[in-house]
């Protein structure tokens, strides 16, 4: 299961621990390196998770993983949102991502240090919800997304973006080439974190893929939920209602 693939693998210290430490670790070249092993594609990536949120006008949303903040920049971009929560475990990520904000004056993205399976926040509290490769570093996903169900208002939505794997045979291989012996090595090289980015490839092996979530995501009690694969299928978007 996800939640036994944990980036340093430390006697004693649970996965939310460690992620929070490596995200911590990284999060001086976590933009340039996500931009850069992505080529960019991410922005087109969220920007379709957004145009799914647009039909619900939200006044009110979560940003969960929200990392340094850039799908709830583009949220509020893109949306005629009122307040944004950018929720996240790692308080450096936040610290770049509060310091963008600042740079744009995004007064109404508000970020916060918290935890998915623990949110202080009010049984139906959000118009909406994105969470942008962020789920599968939950200690224990089914508890996080209940979570998230929680918080969520009758009727909102929930959009996920996870990092997948091509179904046909050769962009599979290529992207296996790519994913599980390049990034790594990109990685290490400019994050100087020697696990982070090996870490990644092992727990998108670990998370489960399409119609697996789906049910997952049926079974904590959304509704509609539906995935579809983006560029070939290195990405997965799923969609849901409370």
């Amino acid at each position: 299961m996800n939640q036994h693939v944990k980036p340093y693998h430390k006697q004693g210290e649970g996965k939310k621990q460690e992620v929070e430490q490596m995200f911590d670790n990284i999060a001086h070249r976590y933009d340039f390196l996500n931009h850069l092993l992505s080529a960019g594609i991410d922005k087109l990536w969220r920007k379709r998770a957004i145009k799914f949120i647009q039909p619900y006008k939200p006044h009110r949303m979560m940003d969960m993983a929200t990392g340094t903040g850039d799908f709830a920049i583009d949220a509020a971009n893109l949306l005629e949102v009122k307040e944004i929560v950018a929720l996240d475990l790692s308080e450096e990520m936040l610290a770049v991502g509060r310091s963008k904000v600042n740079a744009k004056k995004y007064e109404h993205i508000e970020f916060v240090k918290g935890d998915s399976e623990h949110m202080a926040y009010q049984d139906n509290s959000f118009d909406a919800m994105t969470a942008g490769f962020g789920v599968r570093n939950f200690e224990n996903l089914e508890k996080g997304l209940s979570e998230m169900f929680r918080v969520l208002k009758p009727g909102a939505p929930l959009v996920i973006l996870e990092v997948s794997q091509p179904e046909n045979n050769l962009l599979k291989a290529l992207f296996s080439v790519y994913f599980k012996g390049i990034l790594p090595l990109i990685g290490r090289l400019f994050s100087k974190d020697h696990r982070a980015y090996t870490y990644l490839p092992e727990s998108v092996e670990a998370f489960p893929k399409g119609q697996d979530f789906v049910d997952i995501l049926k079974k904590v009690g959304f509704t509609n939920a539906k995935f579809k694969p983006l560029t070939l299928g290195i990405c997965a978007m799923y969609t849901c209602e409370k």
